[in-house]
């Protein structure tokens, strides 16, 4: 069964009858479908969505409910969106189980017959509920749409929770309102805070107490009036006072034990609400309901600490075997990753153990959304991968799609863990540093969103460093062998950069990653001609306090270089005079009684020695001698005698001589004509152009390779 997303929504009549339509809920419609091959019947809940970026907002939301594995939970069957061409809208449909009694038919049957429900059915079924909440709760999922309609029963004695909810569909404020409306009992088990669109875990705890409330008053309270105390709790909760009195004056079974829980799950403020933990220990633990669903819950809740610990005691094989057989569990989980963190590095299997890899992966992909286990599973995945590489620089990361997916599935469900985010960003720098990606990679990458998931941490966290570091060390790793073709994403970037560079003086590891970065945007063509002073200030404001680096010395001169070259090409583009914001100019400027052109001598004294930064700087001189408004300062700085060194000294370095000879060509010319000004014409006119001998070619027209 399946559609295709351009399917209009009569399409499903090839593969489904449409039996007939039940009540509208709050997101759509639902109807009843029989498969025409199979003759099963299904429920085809319909979501009108505000666009198609809406509708698979909501389907990438919904796919990891896709892999909860619970008794007491049905699941969707399948997902898919359809177009409806008369009223020009996209549906995203939800496809589930159909089962034709729920609890809402239980209550109103007994409420219809004034009978109070059997006490041993409510226990058992009432801690299936509670197992399977506690389950959801555990993972950090709330239903979000609670209700006894929503709880169906696949036997009679046997219930399953249904219609989970994504959070982009919830808080379609328009469509809400008017479902509302159209609804009979206007959303009357939403808790207060829900339907101001803030759903959380403790939003279900009102919407359960509201299902207790009417499962245990359906023998003297009818329909209506059910209605309208749910709706006066969300105002003053003392109306719910004369009901469990009243509860208790019948004499209602177990009357004592939900006089004192309700009241606890029907507060007001989510803050005051108790948890689904709270609820099982009143119900099955304080008051000895009787469940065996539960029963199984409480025993694996109470196995002793000091069991664990002797079951995670053991070797790395046996700890990985406690994980399988326990996968469930979060807590065993995250206690072994914890000893693993913990085990002598020679212990660990290194380089690659895949066993392990492939465990931990598994672990992070099924509890998802607890963020102490994520953040356990890539300090564990840090340390094997990182030590790996340190004993083998040579050794390869896994680059498995699954360890990408699972990675990038991490960021979008925590969002705002800013360490997780600072791990997973390691990591995938680790993963991707290591040569180009896959073409299946790259497009997971792209698809996630990643370039503009960084820029916007950038932004949104400047005073955290270590975002700031771990964000621009990844950027580089996406950037430096990848072909950009969409520019969008990185707009944003060089003006973030510059903020981060000027935020961290004098952090040489900001320093080194930010100038790297900050290069490469150059070279993308991404820095605008407003951002070249910025830009220039903040590479020589690198090279002036983190000059003992040689990674930041290599880096800021290359994006000097760049950005001088740019700066020629636009000057000749546009046929314009220089104008005196442009890079070039920048360099030779005085700032704080240093010039730019004093720093490249300080930094050539420093680095005399090495070949690659001394080239750097040569590729630099190359691309400020093209401007002849300029020469003099070169000239009055002695550049031309620290090309001539440069020259004397590198004569077997064939790129190094090559730009050495292009700028020192210039520089002689200029010092000679310093030295004797024609008459009549201003300095920094050439001698040999009034002779009538052609001057040396311009660099833009021959450009150079930058390294």
């Amino acid at each position: 069964m399946g559609v295709s997303l351009n399917a209009s929504v009569h399409d499903m009549s090839t593969f489904v009858n449409i039996l007939y339509r039940l009540n509208p809920g709050a997101l759509g419609e639902n109807l009843v479908v029989e498969e025409t091959e199979t003759e099963a019947k299904l429920v085809i809940k319909q979501v009108e969505c505000i666009d198609e970026h809406h509708a698979n907002e909501a389907l990438e939301e919904l796919m990891p409910l896709l892999k909860l594995q619970h008794a007491h939970i049905s699941l969707y069957k399948e997902l898919f969106i359809t177009w409806n061409a008369e009223i020009s809208s996209v549906f995203l449909c939800l496809v589930m189980e159909f089962h034709q009694v729920s609890f809402q038919d239980v209550i109103e049957s007994k409420r219809k017959a004034k009978e109070v429900i059997e006490p041993e059915w409510l226990q058992d079924v009432l801690g299936q509920v509670l197992d399977a909440l506690e389950y959801l709760h555990r993972l950090d999922i709330a239903h979000r749409n609670l209700k006894p309609s929503n709880i169906v029963l696949i036997s009679r004695n046997h219930c399953r929770l249904q219609d989970l909810s994504p959070n982009s569909l919830m808080t379609h404020e328009a469509k809400w309102n008017i479902r509302a409306e159209e609804d009979p009992l206007h959303k009357s088990w939403m808790a207060p805070e829900a339907l101001n669109f803030c759903f959380s875990q403790k939003s279900d705890i009102w919407s359960l107490g509201c299902i207790i409330l009417d499962m245990t008053t359906c023998s003297f309270v009818d329909g209506t009036q059910a209605m309208h105390l749910r709706k006066a709790l969300r105002q003053s909760p003392g109306s719910l006072k004369g009901v469990l009195q009243t509860m208790e004056e019948k004499q209602i079974p177990d009357a004592k034990t939900f006089v004192f829980l309700l009241p606890l799950m029907l507060q007001i403020s989510p803050s005051d609400r108790i948890t689904i933990r709270d609820v099982i220990n009143i119900t099955f633990v304080s008051s000895s309901f009787k469940s065996s669903c539960v029963a199984l819950t409480l025993h694996r809740q109470i196995v002793p600490e000091f069991i664990t610990d002797m079951l995670l005691g053991g070797n790395i094989a046996s700890i990985v075997e406690v994980m399988q057989n326990l996968s469930s569990r979060p807590e065993v989980q995250l206690q072994a990753m914890k000893r693993l963190l913990t085990m002598p590095e020679d212990e660990l299997g290194l380089p690659w153990p895949a066993e392990l890899l492939e465990m931990v992966t598994a672990v992070m992909q099924q509890h998802e959304r607890i963020a102490d286990v994520q953040l356990c599973a890539c300090s564990l995945l840090l340390r094997l991968l990182g030590q790996a590489l340190k004993r083998d620089p040579e050794a390869e990361a896994p680059c498995d799609i699954s360890v990408l997916s699972t990675l990038l599935s991490v960021l979008r469900s925590h969002p705002d863990v800013e360490q997780l985010i600072i791990l997973v960003y390691n990591l995938l720098s680790i993963i991707t540093g290591q040569g180009p990606l896959t073409a299946l990679a790259s497009e997971e990458l792209h698809k996630a969103g990643l370039l503009e998931h960084i820029v916007e941490h950038l932004d949104s966290s400047p005073e955290n460093r270590d975002i700031c570091v771990s964000g621009l060390s990844l950027l580089w790793c996406l950037l430096v062998d990848a072909i950009i073709v969409d520019k969008t994403p990185l707009e944003k970037a060089p003006a973030l950069l510059i903020q981060v560079l000027d935020a961290y003086p004098t952090d040489g590891e900001v320093a080194e990653a930010g100038c790297a970065v900050l290069w490469l945007l150059s070279l993308l063509g991404c820095i605008k001609e407003s951002q070249f002073e910025q830009a220039t200030a903040v590479f020589l404001q690198s090279i002036r306090l983190c000059q003992d680096r040689v990674l930041v010395v290599n880096n800021a001169y290359r994006g000097l270089a760049s950005l001088v070259k740019v700066s020629e090409t636009t000057r000749v583009g546009t046929h314009s005079h220089l104008p005196p914001e442009l890079a070039a100019f920048q360099v030779v400027v005085q700032e704080g009684g240093t010039s730019g052109l004093g720093l490249i001598k300080e930094t050539y004294q420093l680095y005399k020695d090495d070949p690659d930064v001394v080239e750097n700087i040569c590729v630099l001189l190359a691309h400020l001698v093209p401007y002849k408004e300029i020469l003099p300062e070169l000239v009055t700085h002695g550049i031309h005698t620290l090309a001539r060194e440069i020259k004397e000294r590198f004569t077997s370095s064939l790129d190094l001589v090559s730009y050495v000879e292009q700028a020192l060509l210039r520089l002689e010319a200029a010092s000679a004509t310093l030295a004797c000004p024609l008459e009549g014409k201003p300095p920094g006119t050439g001698a040999s152009e009034e002779a009538g001998t052609p001057e040396a070619p311009l660099l833009h027209e021959r450009p150079l390779p930058l390294p």
